[in-house]
């Protein structure tokens, strides 16, 4: 094994290590954005679908995904556990060894299937939100994969998404959107009239303790996918466009929240930043600094109004993983049409309308969104309907008032704070059993 082998492999798990400890953050923000009685609910849907996830993408989204050049869907190698594997089948020749390949592609699954988590948080039952992300990750999630970091068709038409606003973001979303769309709102959400009843997060603390923990993360998911150290410029370029985007989001979202709601809403800035995030994934290697700065800039605006709009349709996401992972998934892959400038890293090689390059790439861009949305949204409402049928997806309407921590799981994230008496036949205090 030569040096660069060794110091690509290096590379690509540490960044697959940071986007792992997404997870924490996702789960932090979740948490944080909704109510304490479904703390432990949302704490252990964030463990249990990278585990489901994971095993889906073992038995079956790899080889989707990366089992040859076939325009729509992987057909070679799909099966890796317990087979000889011949790395010459798959799509994604990175240098470096086969499992290191294999667990960078394998958090990006994870990634997606977690932001569904959040949007449809206090008020999913605990196996549907399983059996979702289980079959998301195992064949929706893989094939879009393949159409476009696999080598299907929308990557031979030339469709740019470097790091995921698409693949992961919108792909995430729209998965999201559908739950949303099959559970309905929240309990006590919308009032008579149009009215919009605010459900508060019970925590903030953790919810910026978790946006910290995501944008560390993201500094592996976006440079990380370079694959390779054999350029560092490349690497430091996507950092710092990266970064670039986030602060980026962070002000204009606290900005426009502050002029137009009232005040500089915390939620709103966290969201901005999230939103700066997700728009740069796609073009983290294709546009320059400024660039990055305009485009977290407006990920930030519209983080902000795309909250207000989804609240207004009475699309009730309790954490904007909708408004911040779809909405600005979108616009982030619109504008590596509009931003990519050819030659900016060695990865390059296209201008947009802004560059000289024309209309060609945005055209591209427009036409792989649509696609995936065709796809991704359908697919993903069907799944859902299909786990409404037969087992339910929503909480008897007493366990969602009560809190899904005691209804689905049996306990409590505060149980000092519960309000109600514990299901045990005695409270035993120093050894003597307490009367009631």
């Amino acid at each position: 094994m030569d040096l660069a082998m060794i110091v690509d492999t290096l590379w690509v798990l540490l960044a697959a290590v940071l986007v792992f400890f997404m997870n924490l953050g996702f789960a932090s923000v979740e948490a944080g954005f909704t109510r304490s009685k479904n703390t432990v609910n949302i704490l252990s849907k964030n463990f249990i679908v990278f585990a489901v996830s994971s095993l889906g993408y073992l038995l079956l989204g790899w080889g989707l995904m990366f089992g040859g050049d076939n325009p729509f869907v992987g057909t070679q190698g799909l099966f890796i556990l317990g087979t000889d594997i011949d790395e010459s089948v798959y799509t994604l020749n990175a240098n470096v060894p086969f499992w290191a390949k294999f667990f960078f592609q394998l958090v990006f699954c994870g990634t997606a299937a977690t932001i569904v988590s959040g949007a449809v948080a206090e008020r999913i039952k605990y196996l549907s939100f399983i059996v979702f992300s289980f079959v998301f990750t195992l064949v929706i999630y893989p094939i879009v994969g393949h159409w476009i970091w696999g080598g299907g068709f929308l990557s031979s038409m030339g469709f740019q998404d470097f790091a995921g606003s698409t693949v992961v973001h919108s792909v995430g979303g729209w998965g999201a959107l559908a739950g949303i769309l099959v559970l309905g709102p929240r309990f006590g959400k919308y009032g008579k009239n149009g009215r919009i009843n605010p459900i508060p997060g019970h925590n903030m603390s953790l919810a910026v303790i978790g946006l910290f923990v995501l944008w560390l993360g993201w500094f592996g998911f976006n440079p990380g996918s370079t694959m390779s150290m054999s350029n560092p410029g490349d690497v430091a370029h996507i950092l710092m466009t990266t970064n670039t985007a986030a602060i980026a989001g962070v002000l204009s979202s606290t900005a426009t929240s502050w002029i137009f709601l009232g005040k500089p809403d915390l939620g709103m800035t966290i969201n901005g930043c999230l939103a700066g995030l997700v728009a740069i994934t796609a073009g983290c290697a294709y546009v320059d600094v400024l660039s990055s700065l305009i485009i977290g800039t407006f990920a930030g605006i519209i983080v902000v109004f795309a909250v207000v709009m989804f609240d207004k349709m009475k699309i009730d996401d309790p954490v904007g993983a909708t408004a911040v992972h779809l909405v600005n998934g979108v616009f982030g892959t619109i504008c590596v049409g509009l931003f990519a400038k050819e030659g900016v890293t060695s990865l390059s090689s296209t201008s947009g309308l802004f560059f000289g390059g024309g209309f060609s790439l945005l055209g591209t861009q427009l036409l792989g969104i649509l696609a995936v949305a065709l796809f991704t949204f359908p697919t993903s409402l069907l799944l859902w309907l299909a786990i409404k049928k037969t087992i339910g997806v929503r909480v008897p309407l007493e366990e969602e008032i009560t809190g899904l921590d005691v209804g689905e799981h049996g306990n409590a994230a505060y149980p000092e704070f519960l309000s109600y008496k514990p299901a045990y036949s005695a409270i035993m205090i120093d050894g003597t059993k307490k009367k009631d």
